[in-house]
């Protein structure tokens, strides 16, 4: 009997041996919630698998859609430890409501530029071309800095157009123009670069861009503050600058 019992602990001790630590023993995995607009989404998925690299045990939990809807959602509770705006507007509301930690940085900028189907069948060739009956055209909501912005860039060339829809994000008018729903679209220049051969894309000359300027801030009560600081620190600094341009954002 004694000696079944003393086979039987080593044997538990060998297979204790042999697994896992414990939950409790475990290095805990800190997630790091961003919302981010949804121009930002390839750049910030590529962004989070960097820095992972040099920060074990983090993972990035990203919330993409229009500036206006993560802004909202924020001053409405939504639980966020960093938020990345497309234009400064939205970015106020939330500094506005004592919501961020630490004052906003700018980390990006962009341009904009027209969308148009592969090969461009409507040789389509400048904002004027977009005012043509029967081209099927979408914007952005102008409450979307997206939207905003087309409408600006827009009143500088003097062209009146009625969209066929207002999307919800930039993305989504990046979607119809590339599934073939829409003739042309105004996006970023980074948005096109995205799409790669999905899409075409027409120059907006300088008189009549619209410059985003994209700020950036922890927000108050992050849960993870210090990985959402450094993540910020990252994006601001030399590599995350770098990595952004090969997405095609300008520095700020």
């Amino acid at each position: 009997m004694r000696a079944r019992l003393v086979a039987a602990v080593v044997a538990a001790l060998i297979i204790g041996g042999c697994t896992s630590p414990t939950a409790a023993g475990s290095p805990q995995i800190n997630d790091v919630t961003v919302f981010a607009a949804a121009s930002l989404t390839d750049a910030f998925n590529k962004a989070g698998d960097e820095f992972a690299k040099t920060n074990a045990r983090v993972r990035f939990i990203f919330n993409f859609g229009s500036s206006s809807t993560l802004a909202t959602q924020i001053t409405n509770g939504a639980p966020a430890d960093v938020f990345a705006s497309a234009d400064e507007a939205n970015m106020r509301k939330i500094v506005d409501a004592n919501l961020t930690d630490g004052a906003p940085t700018l980390f990006a900028g962009n341009r904009l530029a027209i969308a148009v189907a592969h090969g461009n069948p409507k040789q389509i060739a400048s904002l004027a071309d977009l005012a043509r009956p029967g081209l099927v055209v979408v914007l952005a909501a102008p409450t979307v800095p997206a939207g905003r912005y087309a409408l600006d860039s827009l009143a500088k060339a003097g062209v009146k157009v009625t969209p066929a829809s207002q999307e919800l994000d930039v993305r989504s008018v990046l979607n119809k123009v590339a599934l073939g729903e829409a003739d042309a679209g105004i996006v970023y220049v980074t948005d096109v670069l995205s799409a790669g051969a999905r899409v075409g894309s027409v120059a907006i000359p300088e008189q009549q861009q619209v410059v985003a300027r994209y700020p950036i801030a922890v927000v108050a009560g992050a849960k993870s503050r210090q990985l959402a600081r450094a993540f910020v620190d990252y994006l601001v600094g030399e590599d995350g600058q770098s990595l952004l341009a090969g997405f095609g954002f300008s520095r700020p």
